[in-house]
């Protein structure tokens, strides 16, 4: 069973950084594409950045782009998400999401970290 751990999450004023962390155990990392979402209340999930099985191969939502950054370590089985230049509309609660090569949707989430941008 796939397990995923987020950590990293804080408060940080605007305009600072921080890194989120997932942590992935349960079965075997590189057959898993990787993506972080995130959540505010009464609004709906929406998708941050994905990454692919190597590591090539990245997307972001088209808010996120130039500030953050996905990457992932397949000798550790962790994902990361780099955050700068942090914006109060960045406030959310961040989700780690896993799929295996062979599904289209994430299917395994991690139980989320919350990120607070203050002024």
């Amino acid at each position: 069973q796939v397990q995923l751990v987020e950590s990293g999450g804080g408060l940080v004023q605007a305009g600072g950084s921080l890194r989120l962390s997932c942590a992935f155990s349960g079965r075997i990392f590189n057959m898993y594409y990787m993506a972080w979402f995130r959540q505010v209340p009464g609004k709906e999930r929406e998708f941050v950045a994905g990454i692919n099985r190597s590591a090539l191969s990245t997307s972001y939502a088209d808010s996120v782009k130039g500030r953050f950054t996905i990457s992932r370590d397949n000798g550790k089985n962790l994902m990361y998400l780099q955050m700068n230049s942090l914006k109060l509309e960045d406030t959310a609660v961040y989700y780690c999401a896993a799929r295996p090569y062979w599904r289209a949707e994430y299917d395994h989430w991690g139980q989320g970290t919350q990120v607070t941008v203050s002024s």
